[in-house]
């Protein structure tokens, strides 16, 4: 339970003047409350101190609204449909989308008076804030980043706060974002993003707080707050990303297969995985030698390849590259403590310190390259606030590109301890949640000096990650154990993720860890749901490959993993579609259908891009409840067409997978091919699927286009080459 009394209520009584972006008040606890528009739909609500880093999370400038006082105590703030109003005692809020309330302080009051939690307050005796919103009666609130329970997060207690999580079985993450969003009730979505580094504890309706509203503990000297207002929640992830920065695109060669490759003994097993993977016909287009396959045992990231395996790193990846294959390799931003590596670095004082001015070091009982109690030497952690360190290990990467990887691997980063220093002056604890995003930025920015010139965009396939990191995508999958339970709880932390503008996804395959024995039905089934997210990995030492699965799984994994490769052409344009509006690849039902409460339960299944539905089957026995949402349905397998707004209940064999196509679209394919490299750029296409009569077009195709003809209709143009196959009239 929270006591009221722990906290000072915000009043904001006295106007300090106006801007053309806003306006500032003087408040009861001494503070300046400043309040501005940054666009139309997005208000700002800043009150506190200053003075501490803020990690360049906002890239969103204020802009131009109108600002309006209509009674001596309240101010309003209006740009474009959205409006915001204030009132100074106790200072409180009301959001506005056309006019109509979409969201308002709490409204939780005690019958001695007063509400059970500040609209806006300080935390008496700590550099702490809370914030609270209202809720209605069945109101869902989504979002806070890569979250494996329920994706509806009313009635739960949940930390924004980066964990090495040990699995997907907890509320704690690798990949937080303390943006958290609501369809609303009819009248518009509202969103609220948290700008800080620090701690956020989230009560959403939690009971022990108030079954009727959301509160925010900030664990920060400030609170810093934005408001976001839309017509719907497609539209809040676009806010959103405008004020922390688009994802980039992606290059093409990371949509096809991630195939691990856990070389222990020597670098030829590598080699010989790659002669594997074209002789068995399983395509493929990354090796990745992770965690412990490249560097020196013992040394975590020292950017020394091991003598013993790869003795002449730049020939030993030409073998690999000589099958048609890219290299990723694996890193983290930590430093044995015997490794000569750590004391150049402490050296140049580029490590994060102890109080004392000494090396930070993380505790040898549990090594972080494994996750497992080994007795490994205690690791030192790279500053990157420090801009000299930063650019030292971005330029390190360079030898490891001109070896020959294309891509790597940003490991761990969740470990800073809260009393460690930064060179920015900032305490491990405010800089903990940072940390990783500044990691993914420095080996991102690596990538963009250094690779190879035919890679395209710069990708980075990252473990942790904070705020703005779809700055630097991709975010990979947590641990998640091998079961039937975390495969469900993996695809609910990808869509988690996707609702909370990061677009990308990296599925690791059959999960990381105990499993007793391979279970084939459900390393399948997570294949078939992996192909249309964004991205995809499998092998290691756990037993994923498709030979892994016998002869039956692997014809089985080999025909999926070539449709994998058909739907390139279809997945790049919603590659397209998220670096313009922050829309994730895979949509989760409250994103694709906030106004359908049919569907909005139905917590694993998603939208790949616009056409297809796809219900992942997360049980045994090739049985899973689908949700068909408004429209009409074209299943994939059988060409049956089925009207929306119903429940099936589907059965599909081992080879079948639920995915349906959405009616008046169309789903371009390209050939089946080995690897993307054999994808012709200028013809890429193969067959254009359509649903039923077409009415969305297929910009950026010269082959196919959707025509309207001015009475109604649509005409459908392809060159020669592109069959057309029509599902229904």
């Amino acid at each position: 339970m929270i006591d009221p009394a722990a906290f000072l209520a915000l009043d904001a009584l006295n106007s300090l003047g106006e801007t053309t972006t806003g306006a500032s008040f003087a408040t009861s606890t001494g503070d300046v409350l400043e309040v501005s528009c940054h666009g139309p739909g997005v208000f700002r609500l800043r009150a506190g101190p200053n003075t501490r880093p803020d990690y360049g999370l906002v890239v969103g400038r204020a802009k131009p609204c109108a600002v309006t006082q209509p009674s001596a105590d309240a101010w309003t703030l209006a740009s474009g449909d959205a409006t915001l109003e204030l009132a100074g005692s106790p200072l409180r809020f009301r959001l506005l989308w056309k006019g109509k309330p979409v969201a308002e302080s709490i409204t939780d009051r005690l019958p001695r008076g007063g509400t059970r939690l500040p609209a806006f307050g300080r935390v008496r005796g700590a550099p702490a804030w809370v914030a609270s919103i209202a809720l209605a009666s069945g109101e869902a609130v989504y979002g806070l980043g890569e979250k494996f329970g329920p994706l509806d997060k009313r009635g739960q207690l949940l930390h924004s706060d980066v964990r090495d999580a040990f699995g997907v079985n907890t509320g704690h993450s690798s990949k937080n974002v303390p943006l958290a969003w609501s369809p609303g009730t009819g009248a518009g979505a509202w969103g609220v993003f948290v700008n800080t580094p620090s701690r956020v504890t989230h009560g959403i309706g939690h009971p022990d707080w108030s079954h009727r509203s959301y509160a925010v503990l900030v664990a920060d000297e400030a609170l810093d707050l934005f408001l976001f207002a839309a017509s719907a929640p497609a539209g809040i992830l676009d806010l959103y990303t405008q004020l922390t920065g688009r994802a980039p695109g992606v290059p093409r060669w990371s949509l096809g297969l991630w195939m691990s490759a856990a070389c222990r003994e020597s670098g030829d097993e590598a080699v010989a995985l790659a002669e594997k993977l074209r002789a068995r016909k399983i395509p493929c287009d990354v090796l990745a030698l992770d965690g412990r396959a490249a560097w020196e045992a013992g040394t975590s990231m020292a950017f020394r390849w091991d003598p013993q395996r790869f003795p002449d790193p730049p020939a030993a990846l030409a073998k690999l590259k000589s099958h048609r294959l890219r290299v990723s390799a694996w890193t983290c931003p930590y430093v044995t403590t015997e490794d000569p590596l750590f004391h150049e670095l402490a050296q140049r004082h580029y490590l994060l310190t102890t109080a004392y001015g000494d090396p930070c070091v993380l505790g040898g009982s549990d090594d972080p390259a494994t996750s497992q109690s080994t007795g490994a030497p205690r690791f030192g952690i790279v500053d990157f606030t420090n801009p000299a360190a930063f650019a030292w290990w971005r330029d390190r990467h360079k030898a490891l590109y001109g070896d020959g990887i294309d891509a790597v691997e940003s490991d761990f980063g969740e470990h800073v301890p809260d009393d460690a220093l930064a060179f920015n002056g900032d305490s491990g604890a405010r800089l903990h949640n940072a940390y990783p995003q500044l990691h993914n930025q420095c080996v991102f920015d690596a990538a963009t000096r250094h690779q190879p010139r035919d890679a395209g965009f710069p990708v980075v396939w990252s473990r942790a990650g904070w705020s703005a990191s779809q700055r630097y995508p991709l975010g990979g999958s947590g641990e998640p154990q091998s079961d039937w339970e975390g495969f469900a709880a993996s695809v609910r932390g990808a869509l988690s993720l996707g609702m909370s503008g990061q677009p990308y996804h990296g599925f690791a395959v059959g999960g990381s860890y105990g499993a007793q024995s391979r279970d084939t039905e459900l390393v399948l089934r997570w294949l078939q749901a992996a192909v249309f997210g964004s991205h995809l990995r499998m092998g290691g030492a756990g037993g994923t490959e498709p030979w892994a699965l016998g002869p039956e799984g692997e014809a089985i994994a080999r025909k999926w993993l070539s449709f994998r490769y058909r739907l390139v052409p279809y997945l790049e344009r919603a590659v397209v579609q998220a670096t313009r509006t922050g829309l994730p690849v895979m949509r989760a039902m409250p994103l694709a259908f906030p106004g359908n409460a049919l569907t909005r339960r139905f917590e694993t299944q998603f939208l790949c891009g616009e056409a297809i539905l796809v219900a992942p089957i997360v049980a045994p026995g090739g049985e899973v409840e689908i949700a068909l949402p408004p429209g009409a349905w074209y299943d994939l397998n059988t060409r049956v067409r089925y009207a929306g707004r119903q429940v099936l209940r589907y059965r599909a064999a081992l080879d079948q997978f639920p995915a349906f196509g959405r009616e008046g679209h169309a789903l371009p394919l390209g050939r089946a091919v080995q690897h993307t490299g054999e994808i012709d750029a200028a013809d890429p296409l193969d067959q254009l699927w359509v649903f039923g009569a077409p009415a969305n077009s297929l910009d950026g195709f010269t082959q196919a286009r959707i025509e309207a003809d001015g009475d109604g209709g649509f005409t459908l143009r392809t060159s020669p080459g592109v069959e057309v196959v029509r599902f229904g009239a």
